[in-house]
């Protein structure tokens, strides 16, 4: 079964753009390295009803979403845990990688992320 890497992360609405490129740049590294998916998706609604119709915002409240920040959800999806590794290592050691250091458009410390196993795939 394929192994997922999973993220959960704010980003300020002004640096949604900034976000894009740097995640452009960085998904094709990680595909030239062997990820078969890199997919960064920005949030389109944050608050949905739950059994009572009281509308319920998960994902800001597990980030502590301030005014002015958005939710990208994204995934790495690998053949498995150990081509994961193969993978991150050489990414970490592309010089492409380095030169995506510095200020980064998001809170890197209000991040959420794992490696998940798939339990189903259909």
């Amino acid at each position: 079964m394929p192994y997922v890497d999973g993220f959960v992360l704010p980003v300020w609405k002004k640096n949604v753009q900034a976000y894009r490129r740097l995640s452009l740049a960085a998904g094709k590294v990680w595909k030239e390295h062997g990820a078969l998916e890199y997919r960064e998706c920005v949030a389109d609604q944050l608050t949905i009803p739950d059994e009572h119709g009281k509308k319920v915002s998960p994902f800001p409240h597990l980030l502590r979403l301030k005014p002015g920040e958005t939710v990208f959800f994204s995934w790495i999806v690998y053949r498995s845990r150990a081509h994961r590794d193969q993978v991150n290592a050489k990414v970490m050691k592309d010089p492409r990688m380095a030169k995506m250091t510095g200020p980064m458009p998001f809170d890197m410390k209000r991040m959420a992320y794992g490696g998940f196993k798939v339990v189903v795939d259909l």
